[in-house]
């Protein structure tokens, strides 16, 4: 069974999640980022894509101490692995992204796989799968590792990815008291074949206000014509 996936992302409200300099632009308040920090704490894996792995060089940790000694506590590795996807293989190893917390899985094709060789040779496991890089294949091999709840953070391509997969089962967005209007700047999601269209509403399960953040909770119901699901939502695996 494929893991409970959760789209964690920070949005200005005109949807932009960055602007287009060359300096991150950033969304969230202190308290968000602790929201943030908490789930990453509950979750088995964390992803990003790529491209957000080279533009902003991120740690992708769960940074309060605490949370780290409870899931040691718990039984739990004190970081959960950390994932990145690229089709191209261009993925620098001198990024922070390999150098610190836990275990680290790279998701390729079969040439990405052959453009990277072994520069990440005992930083990261590099998993091919195949010819044809699929979220759907991707997701299924998390869940026979034993991931159980995979949070992704990003980028635009992720998030439409995982979206028009149908592989999202919730969704926390955290709206930003800003104004982007580029339209060099990337958005929360691209365009894309979503399952059911715009006639398919989410369920908005909680609002939260963090300052001058909006948190937005929504749970993804299965939609009833899906496409490229692997496995069926069952009760069980909520």
């Amino acid at each position: 069974m494929r893991p409970w996936v959760l789209l964690s992302v920070a949005a200005s409200l005109d949807g932009y999640i960055d602007d287009a300099s060359a300096q991150r632009l950033l969304l969230s308040n202190a308290d968000d980022f602790d929201r943030v920090d908490q789930i990453r704490a509950e979750s088995d894996a964390i992803l990003i894509g790529a491209r957000t792995l080279r533009t902003d060089n991120p740690r992708l940790l769960v940074n309060s101490a605490e949370r780290r000694a409870a899931r040691v506590s718990a039984g739990r590795p004190e970081f959960p692995v950390k994932v990145t996807v690229t089709d191209s293989g261009d993925l620098d190893p001198g990024l922070r992204f390999w150098h610190t917390g836990g275990a680290k899985l790279v998701y390729t094709s079969d040439a990405g796989a052959a453009a990277l060789g072994n520069r990440l040779a005992g930083l990261a496991e590099v998993v091919s799968l195949g010819e044809r890089l699929a979220l759907p294949t991707l997701v299924a091999d998390l869940g026979t590792r034993g991931i159980h709840r995979l949070m992704v953070e990003g980028g635009t391509g992720m998030h439409t990815g995982f979206l028009a997969a149908d592989l999202v089962d919730e969704i926390r967005l955290a709206i930003a008291p800003i104004l982007v209007g580029d339209p060099a700047a990337p958005r929360f999601v691209g365009p894309g074949q979503f399952p059911g269209g715009a006639g398919r509403r989410l369920h908005l399960t909680g609002v939260e206000q963090l300052g001058d953040v909006a948190v937005l909770n929504y749970q993804v119901s299965p939609d009833p014509h899906p496409r490229n699901q692997l496995v069926p939502r069952t009760e069980s695996q909520h």
